[in-house]
């Protein structure tokens, strides 16, 4: 019995949350966190504005902000707050490699705008880099995050730097496209796999060996294999024992219209005889042919064998990054308005993931209901002003708007050409 009741006192529900208290404590305090950007006081003197498009004046100003709409108005980040506009701005911390450990990058954005085209990316840089001169050409070890532009892309970019390559992530892996707030994480182990998790929910994972055409194939097709000559790959053959039935060839493809009618003022001396048209006959079922059965002597579609690739050559630190050093946004917008926050930098999945609960997890139903409320004044005032009397004053207006249209028409194209050439260069 004393037995029993030591397993009880085991049991005890104080006993069990203090159990589950000290292990998250366990997994905090054994967490390497490398960088954290929560966007506090004095985050500016940890972030280098570049000056990269600034000559152009093509170069757009951050806000410090929590934005329009938000879970708790005093956790702030930094956004894009000017259209058409490219944005660079990055952070240095100590230098860093990944081998034999866990790599996870994780970031807070949300898209305020509604989002035609642009990027909420992040990237991670190696080496000595000038803050400064931070731009689009500034090579990068890992960029990840979402990106969008028109109706074809609204996926997940992760881009591994190889040899100085770098390489897209062959899978698709859809991003959030509304105006709340939701967290990337990139986990990256050294086993080479990796994971993609969106608010906590893992949405991809696989090998940097399958994912990314990073090294050649392991395996490949068998070059000299050739398809034996007696392989059978007919699913369906033939019935042999199928007859073709009895009068089949002798019905008639079209038959007379049997609703026709000749026309009363037919002369048939002037007209010549008169025939009633045809029509497809519905008893007609084309040309005969037996009717399909399993082929008993079916082995499949042939595949050549795979083979060792003879131009592989592992690379068992391919996951590794030696010396990361630097966190940088750089992104060309089109409409303003996406917010970063939460920036980690860490080995530790866990503590990652306890992170978004205490950020993202406290504060996403206090910002969608803040969100629904000013989606709400935004229609009421619409409403307001779209008066049912306004078709005069339109009428009035057409001459005018018409001009405008067409200085409009001229400009969206002149953006959109600009757009897709920046667009091309973000997907490398």
């Amino acid at each position: 019995m004393a037995t029993a009741r030591g397993r009880l006192q085991i049991m005890n529900p104080n006993f069990l949350s203090l159990v589950v208290a000290l292990s998250l404590l366990l997994v905090i305090s054994s967490a390497k966190v490398f960088f954290e950007e929560r966007f506090d006081d004095g985050w500016e003197s940890r972030w280098v504005k570049s000056d990269w498009k600034k000559d152009e004046n093509m170069a757009g100003e951050w806000n410090y902000t929590s934005g329009k709409w938000n879970g708790d108005p005093d956790d702030k980040g930094i956004q894009t707050s000017e259209d058409y506009r490219f944005y660079a701005i990055s952070a240095e911390f100590p230098e860093f490699s990944n081998k034999d450990k866990t790599l996870v990058f994780q970031f807070s954005v949300k898209h305020e705008q509604k989002l035609d085209c642009g990027g909420g990316y992040m990237k991670l840089l190696s080496g000595e880099v000038d803050q400064k001169k931070f731009g689009g050409d500034t090579p990068y070890s890992i960029m990840f995050g979402p990106d969008i532009c028109g109706y074809s892309t609204k996926k997940v970019h992760a881009i591994l730097t190889y040899n100085e390559t770098n390489h897209l992530i062959k899978k698709e892996v859809p991003c959030e496209t509304d105006q709340l707030s939701h967290v990337y994480t990139f986990i990256l182990r050294p086993d080479a796999t990796y994971s993609i998790l969106i608010d906590n929910v893992e949405k991809q994972t696989g090998s940097l060996y399958s994912d990314w055409d990073i090294l050649p194939p392991k395996k490949i097709k068998d070059p000299e294999a050739k398809k034996p000559e007696d392989w059978d790959d007919k699913e369906y053959i033939p019935d042999p024992e199928d007859k073709k039935p009895e009068g089949y060839d002798d019905i008639p493809k079209e038959i007379p219209d049997p609703d026709a009618k000749k026309p009363e003022d037919w002369d048939d001396e002037e007209d010549g005889e008169w025939t009633a048209p045809t029509i497809p006959n519905p008893e007609y079922k084309g040309p005969w042919k037996p009717k399909k059965i399993k082929n008993p002597n079916y082995k499949g579609k042939w595949k050549a064998p795979m083979i060792d690739n003879p131009d592989f050559k592992d690379d068992p630190d391919l996951y590794v990054f030696p010396n990361l050093k630097y966190v940088g946004i750089e992104l060309w917008q089109v409409k303003s308005g996406t917010l970063f926050d939460n920036v980690l930098v860490a080995d530790d999945p866990e503590y990652a993931k306890k992170l978004v609960e205490e950020t993202w997890g406290k504060q996403k139903d206090a910002e969608k209901a803040a969100f629904d409320e000013a989606e709400k004044k935004r229609e009421e005032e619409e409403s307001k002003n779209d008066p049912a009397d306004s078709d005069a004053e339109d009428g009035e207006d057409d001459s005018d708007d018409a001009e405008g249209d067409d200085a409009d028409d001229d400009a969206k194209s002149e953006s959109k050409e600009e757009t897709e050439d920046v667009h091309a260069h973000d997907e490398l």
